[in-house]
């Protein structure tokens, strides 16, 4: 009997639960030693009290899905052209964006320009800053030319001021910078902290739901690019925005991580200078070099962000080294997908003396490509390097290579040529069938990277590969 009851008495004893990793402990504890997050470790395993949740009073009638009217639900433009793209035409009354983005990208300058642009007599805009002061945001406003009369500004960390503004001023769109710095004193824990941050998003997303608000919040990320807190938040809210961008580069990239209202492969482009952001309708321009003459190394490809086309130029130098082990650096572009394409040009396009050579390899204007697509170029930048010679002015390269030098399909070729032939490119180093080809442009299918080296004006002391077959508009 003894034993029995020790069992039974173990088995009733609580015990604690991270509720970020679910790491268990005997014993409470601040910080879970698993995930190392603060105020996550709750009780749970006691034997629960028995409750029954009786039918309540419904607060609206349940409906046939036909007669809601979806007239309350209708979007409305920020005022930034390149914002509404990726948003799916606005904001929606009652939802909840979240952007995220590394320091000093640009958030806060976005935003108070949305805000100004947005704010009207009809619809005002709220903008809480808890980060800065409110002249400091004021100064930013003055510079950028962000003034409204029907734009509020409040500085506020305690979101129970935050919620007495919206009595006050009741405006149509909420902009909270940002969400990590804002806190309730009701609940334990820094700003921040899982437990604050899930407490502060919650009462914001109730509040916006209820007046049929819309809110932006801005995020914070960590170290490597993911969005600080907890990751309910990104469940929880509507949309998710993600603010990408070298500081060092003038380009901005919006991009759609989720959206309940729209299509998540959407690029919204801005430029940030002194006089604060613009958007970029046309953003290919940023990523090319005008020069007068061609130069070895340099290649044109067509790259897509969400479903804009854009021009982009790879750029690559090789220098003779001494050292046992040359080096290889990149700028805007995949180490690894450099490295493979070495290997094929020394291995499938008979191109000797690379793995004795420094490598240098970059992208133009801070443009980052990361898609297969790009491959073809890089290799014919590469080999136009190690040759010395120069590829036409007006020629792209589309297409990825294979480990065997095969040159496969991508997606969207046809939007590439068309974006290429608009800006005056007028030939194009593409995958076989490449679909409708735009007038005035002579496209050239490749099967291989042997074909593809036929666009180098001459390659000493090298078998010529067989010429590509040459396609002609077919519709």
């Amino acid at each position: 009997m003894a034993t029995r009851s020790s069992r039974s008495s173990a088995k009733d004893r609580p015990s604690y639960r991270c509720s970020e990793c679910g790491w268990t402990t005997v014993k409470w504890l601040g910080r879970c030693p698993e995930c190392h997050a603060w105020g996550t470790i709750a009780e749970f395993g006691a034997a629960p009290a028995v409750r029954t949740t009786a039918p309540g009073r419904v607060t609206s009638a349940a409906v046939p899905i036909g007669q809601v009217d979806s007239r309350q639900a209708t979007v409305r433009g920020t005022g930034v052209a390149e914002l509404d793209r990726v948003l799916g035409g606005g904001l929606v009354p009652g939802a909840v964006v979240l952007l995220a983005g590394e320091p000093g990208v640009g958030k806060s300058t976005l935003l108070l320009d949305v805000a100004a642009k947005a704010a009207s007599e009809e619809h005002r805009t709220l903008y809480i800053t808890a980060e800065e002061s409110a002249s400091q945001v004021r100064l930013r406003a003055d510079r950028i030319g962000a003034l409204s009369e029907h734009l509020y500004l409040a500085a506020e960390t305690d979101l129970a001021a935050v919620l007495g503004h919206l009595d006050t001023v009741k405006p149509s769109l909420l902009v909270l910078d940002s969400v990590q710095t804002v806190a309730s004193p009701e609940i334990d824990g820094a700003p921040g902290g899982v437990a604050q941050v899930r407490e502060v998003a919650g009462a914001l997303i109730r509040a916006s739901k209820e007046r049929g608000l819309a809110t932006v919040l801005v995020g914070h990320v960590t170290k490597d690019g993911s969005i600080a807190g907890p990751r309910l938040l990104e469940h929880l809210v509507d949309v998710v925005l993600s603010f990408e961008g070298d500081r060092h580069a003038r380009l901005r990239l919006v991009r759609g991580i989720k959206n309940r209202y729209g299509a998540t492969d959407e690029v919204g482009c801005f430029e940030l200078h002194d006089e604060g952001i613009t958007g970029l309708t046309d953003p290919s321009g940023l990523f090319l070099t005008r020069r007068a003459e061609p130069v070895p190394g340099t290649c044109l490809t067509v790259t897509l962000e969400g479903r804009r086309p854009l021009v982009a130029e790879v750029q690559a130098l090789t220098v003779d080294t001494q050292i046992p082990s040359p080096r290889r650096t990149t700028s805007g572009l995949e180490t690894s997908r450099v490295s493979m394409m070495l290997a094929v040009l020394e291995q499938r396009g008979r191109i000797n003396a690379l793995g004795k050579r420094d490598i240098y390899s970059a992208t133009v204007g801070g443009v980052k490509l990361t898609e297969p697509a790009a491959d073809l170029a890089i290799a014919l930048a590469l080999a136009s390097a190690a040759t010395d010679t120069p590829l036409p002015m007006n020629l792209v390269a589309i297409g990825e290579v294979g480990l065997a030098g095969e040159v496969r399909r991508v997606t969207g070729v046809q939007r590439r040529l068309s974006e290429a032939a608009r800006l005056g490119f007028t030939h194009a180093l593409v995958p076989s069938d490449p679909g409708k080809i735009p007038p005035g442009m002579r496209v050239l299918e490749v099967a291989d990277i042997g074909e593809a080296l036929r666009a180098l004006p001459k390659r000493p002391r090298q078998e010529a590969p067989q010429a590509p077959r040459e396609s002609s508009d077919r519709r």
